[in-house]
């Protein structure tokens, strides 16, 4: 594969560009509210409930693309950081720049980064086929832990099981998001009428 060469996203296929200003900002608002909805839905898990939060992070960057994706994620954030309560437990547990600055703020900012990785991957035809849509969502998660960690770790302190708090009980949830977004990128692809070159 050729990671210089770029793909069609999946929204690139579906809404062409004549008007891709308006496009674009209808995309970035209704992805930021989806992210806003997932991030108040808790299934019930072992051994945490799963958010759908970082599915959706992830599955933005595939659908959008890199630009577009990481656009859409900073407009959530700038949302959350303006105070309205757009994350996972707010307002209970703060709002805006309160609740950005606390333990959980390293994965917020580890989703942008997630959803442009993903979305450069997918403009590379990682969404296509299940292995490499499983891959493309592999990278994405361990960047969205990798400044998660990194911040718990600085506020709680590195003598606290910080990977215990802030990553292991999370592992099962993720694997199931992971396998349940390879299985459908590629789904999406042959609805549109994607033909395998």
């Amino acid at each position: 594969m050729n990671v210089r060469q770029t793909h069609p996203t999946l929204v690139d296929a579906c809404w062409q560009k004549e008007s891709a200003f308006i496009r674009n900002i209808v995309l970035a608002v209704a992805g930021s509210i989806v992210l806003w909805i997932s991030a108040k839905i808790q299934i019930p898990f072992y051994p945490v409930p799963v958010s759908m939060q970082t599915l959706v992070v992830l599955m933005i960057g595939m659908a959008f693309g890199w630009k577009l994706g990481a656009s859409t994620i900073a407009l959530y954030l700038a949302e959350g950081f303006a105070g309205l309560p757009v994350f996972a437990g707010t307002p209970e547990k703060g709002i805006g720049i309160a609740y950005m600055a606390g333990p959980t703020g390293g994965y917020l900012f580890g989703f942008v980064i997630a959803a442009a990785a993903v979305g450069w991957l997918a403009e590379r035809g990682f969404d296509r086929s299940i292995m490499l849509t499983a891959v493309a969502m592999l990278v994405g998660s361990v960047l969205i832990y990798i400044p998660g960690i990194a911040w718990l770790g600085s506020i709680v302190g590195w003598d606290k099981p910080v990977m215990q708090w802030g990553m292991l009980p999370f592992l099962y949830g993720d694997a199931l998001k992971l396998l349940l977004a390879a299985l459908l990128m590629p789904a999406l692809w042959k609805l549109i009428g994607w033909k395998s070159p």
